[in-house]
Formats: C-alpha cells, structure tokens, sequence
C-alpha cells in the first residue's frame, strides 16, 4: 500500500502541468506553516516536562530536610519559579538573548511583548515565521531549574529573606549573562557567536567556521555548573547546620524520607526527556532523528549512574543504599546534558559511569572540608555539569557534530580544539560563577544577613518562617484542629538543644521507636552506609 501511494505522489510531483505556480506556492506555504506549528507544539509541551522537574525537585529536597523544614523547602521551590517568571520576563531574557553587548551580555529584549522587542504579535518574519512566545517559555523553565539547585545547597538554615534576595539577583543577573555567553550571541556561543558587521559568527577560537565555538546542548555548563557552584558557594558562606561537623566528626543529622527521595528522583529522570530532546528546539529538517537519539543516550547515561553508584556505594559501605542508587542517576543525567546529541551510546555509557564516581569522590571531598551541601548539589550538578561539558570534546564525533545540526564544518572534533574549547568554556563558567555568587552572598551577609537565629534552626523553618509547627511534636493541633500558635501563650520551646544531654547508643545498635519524635536532631558518628548524601544529610 504504501508503494502503490508512494508511486502516485511521484507521478504528480512529475506531472507539473496539472499544478498551477500559485497552487503549488499556496501548498508550500501551508506546509511551511505546518511545519513550524509542529516546531513551537514540540517545544510547549517538551517545556510543560521542564517545567514539572520543579514538583520533582520539591520532592527531592522533601525526602532530604528534616521534617521539621519540609514546609519551607516546598515554598522556596514554588517561590523559586515565581520569582523567576518576573524577573526572567522583564530583564533576564534580554540580558541572555539581546544583542550582544562585546560578547558578554544582551541588551535588548526586555519585558517581553512591549512593542520595542522582538517578541510580540506579528514578530516572526512572515505567515510561517514564529513570534518566539515559545522561546521565552522554555528559556524561563530552564531558568528556574537553575535556581531551583541552589536551594539544595542551603537548605534548614537560610532566613527567607535572603532566599528572595539571591534568587532575585540569579535569575536577573548571574544565570542570564552564562546563557548569553552560551546561548546567545556571546563569546562562547556556537549560534551566532560575536557576530560581526556583516552578520558572520566568530566562535572560539579560530573565530571562522573552522571553529564550532562550545557545545552545551541542554545546560551542563549554563544550567547545571551555575546552580551547582552558586550553590556550592552559598553553603560556604552561610556555614554547616548547627551539629554537623563537631570535634573532627560528621554528625547525620536526619535519615530522610526515601519515599519522596525516589518520587522525586523518577519525576526529574522524566522530566530530563523533555530536558534534553526539547533543546532541538523543533523536529523539522533532522531534528526528530536527533531528538531520537537524545532520549536513548539519556536513558543510558542516568541508568548507568544509578548502576555504578549503587555498587560503588556497596563495595565501599557495604550495603545497597536506595540514596546513593537515586543520586548515582541524577549525576548520569547532568553529566550526559551537554553531550547527548554527539555521542554515541556506548559513549554515555562511559559518561554515565564517570558521573557516578565523580559524585562519590566529590562528596567525600565536600565533607573533608566540612562544607554541608545536604543534597550534594554542588557535586551532582556543579562537578558532574563540568565533566559534561568536558565530555563533549572527549567523546565528540565531528560528523555527528554536523548530524545534530551545528552550523560550521570543521575537524574541531578529531584535531582536538573542541576539547579545549569545552575546558576554556568551563573555566570562564566557573570564574563567572564564583565570583559574582560570593560578592552576592557576602553582601547579603554582612547586610541583612543570611542566616536565622540557632533557636529558629533548632525549632525548624516551618514554625519559624511560616508558622506552621511539626505536627509529630505538636499534640495539641492534632486534637483541636487549631495551629500550635493558637494553643500556647508563649512561643513553642525548641525541639532540642545542643546544650541538653542527648542519650548515646552504641554504633550499629536500633534507635528507639519515639527517638524521631523526642530527639530529630541526634547526633551520632556516622556508620557504614550512612555517608551523608541525598537522604544521609
């Protein structure tokens, strides 16, 4: 059947005489619109996946806090997209995708939809042009994921105020200026790089089409390394959870919940789909081939992280921990992020399996230098972002370079510049990061400051922030329905303190059924298997 209806469309295709110009024209058109209809429906919807990563990380940092914070976790994740959606609409959008401003930074396009920029009704060049509403859509959803790692970092001591004030300053300023680089017409970009008077890109670093300029697919370097290491920067600043490094030891703090743990884990692994085979940005042309490809190296990457870190965690502690399985995934997908295009998928494969023991040996790094990242967002997004984008050049094909649609041909692949290219790309992604992240946080703590009182920590941020106490210390709001608040003339004493003597057990011995509830801050020296990662905080 499908012989019979190819041959009858060639013989009209051939028999031109009975096709007028303006009937074919009109053909050509429609399709032309039909195309790019597909192009932005394909982008909607990849984004809607992005954008449901939030619900992922929710549940993620829910399953890692201690109970008594799950509240505040889950608002600065809707607090987190929020904020972004402001101020990504008025100024981070035009400050990643205006015209460039030396390479380093746009200066156009701000407050999308106002009749001075290029996003609004009518904008796209002809009936079959896009009026890019649907670029600003996905651009903001990987925007606020980027946020969305720093909160990890800081998480059960870091006052509200400051929250708002750093993811403010992220979305307008830090994050936008990597994209541009990147994504833009920055210096580092492979699109458009530097363009000069006549339009031509000038990409690292022969500034020709000799050159490809970095690859960073879907985010390894903009998204993951600038959370990651923001992050990474924020926990330094504002200090470890009162308990968790004393006299040479690191203390668990809190088991956590694996239930959400892996929810949140499956629901980002599902949403990483829409990640990276939506930054094709379409499925015209190649593109779909392309997006095929991305989703197979995808899966072979995350499930070799969660395989490599699931044995890994049993040779060294002994035992099959369900944590160290989740976040073994998550540091497979963030490591094929930047790469998943071009490579092959024995190559994720070897990705994949990096990414894991990356993620072991950074963890262990963090707590030798009794840094506290409770989610190991430094580690899983900041180191595992850096080894992606080095990846690229390590691994890359330069003919599958040309299949994922890159503009310039070249040998940058096989003579070795796209290496260094990946690595000077990096560098200038972390000095960025770095720098900006560390005046930023030190100003807000020697300002407003940063971090809450040691009673607010040791009551929780729920009823400190929010005034919504934990319930499992909180008998009274069980039987009268009314908030702890309403059933007490004096603010609630704190859980525990540190200076209260706190019952000892012998290593490897079963804590008490009621311990949870009398005692969610003990303190013990840790024991095999507990090393302190997503859930071991």
């Amino acid at each position: 059947m499908a012989a019979l209806i190819h041959t009858h469309v060639q013989a009209d295709i051939t028999n031109m005489d009975c096709v007028s110009t303006a009937d074919f024209k009109a053909l050509e058109a429609a399709v032309a619109i039909d195309a790019r209809n597909l192009d932005v429906a394909w982008i909607i919807l990849t984004t809607s996946l992005i954008f449901f990563m939030q619900a992922g990380f929710a549940m993620l940092e829910a399953g890692i806090v201690h109970p008594k914070n799950v509240t505040n976790i889950l608002f600065k994740n809707m607090i987190d997209a929020s904020l972004a959606a402001f101020f990504f609409w008025a100024i981070g959008y035009g400050v990643a995708y205006g015209d460039t401003s030396g390479g380093f930074i746009g200066t156009t396009n701000f407050g999308i939809g106002t009749s001075e920029n290029a996003i609004k009704n009518g904008s796209g060049s002809g009936p079959s042009g896009s009026d890019g509403w649907e670029m600003w859509f996905i651009q903001w959803a990987f925007a606020a994921k980027a946020v969305s790692i720093v909160a990890g970092s800081v998480a059960e001591r870091t006052a509200l105020h400051a929250y708002f004030i750093y993811s403010s300053v992220f979305t307008l300023f830090i994050y936008p200026v990597v994209a541009h680089w990147v994504w833009g017409q920055g210096f580092l970009s492979a699109w458009g790089a530097m363009p000069d008077v006549n339009g031509d890109a000038r990409p690292l670093f022969s500034k020709t089409t000799e050159s490809n300029g970095l690859i960073d697919f879907a985010g390894c370097g903009v998204v993951h390394m600038v959370g990651g290491f923001t992050g990474l920067v924020g926990a330094i600043v504002v200090g470890p959870r009162t308990g968790r490094f004393m006299d040479g030891q690191v203390n668990e703090l809190y088991s956590g919940n694996k239930t959400l743990q892996a929810l949140g884990t499956f629901i980002l692994w599902f949403g990483w789909y829409g990640f990276n085979a939506g930054s094709t940005l379409g499925l015209g042309g190649n593109l779909a081939n392309v997006a095929g490809k991305v989703v197979v190296n995808t899966t072979m990457a995350g499930a070799m992280g969660g395989i490599t870190a699931t044995f890994l965690g049993k040779l060294v502690f002994g035992i099959y921990d369900i944590s160290m399985g989740l976040n073994g995934v998550l540091a497979g997908l963030v490591s094929i992020t930047a790469n998943c295009h071009i490579v092959e998928p024995w190559h994720a494969i070897l990705i994949g399996i990096v990414g894991a023991i990356l993620l072991l040996l950074g963890h262990f790094l963090l707590k030798k230098l009794q840094i506290d990242d409770p989610c190991d967002a430094a580690v899983v997004h900041g180191i595992c972002g850096t080894w992606g984008l080095w990846a690229c050049g390590i691994f890359c094909i330069d003919s599958n370079v040309q299949y994922a649609g890159y503009p310039n041909i070249n040998t940058a692949c096989k003579s070795g510049e796209q290496f260094g290219v990946q690595v000077v790309g990096s560098l200038a992604i972390f000095a960025w990061t770095i720098g900006t992240s560390a005046i930023m946080f030190l100003t807000i703590k020697f300002t407003v400051g940063m971090r809450i009182t040691s009673e607010a920590e040791d009551m929780g941020l729920d009823a400190s922030e929010h005034g919504a106490g934990f319930l499992m210390d909180e008998p009274d709001a069980l039987t009268t329905g009314k908030p702890f608040t309403e059933n007490t003339e004096k603010p609630p004493e704190p859980i525990h303190s540190l200076n209260t003597a706190i019952p000892q057990y012998p290593m490897g011995a079963p804590m008490p059924s009621y311990m949870p509830q009398q005692y969610p801050m003990q303190m013990q020296p840790q024991m095999p298997g507990q090393f302190g990662m997503m859930g071991y905080s």
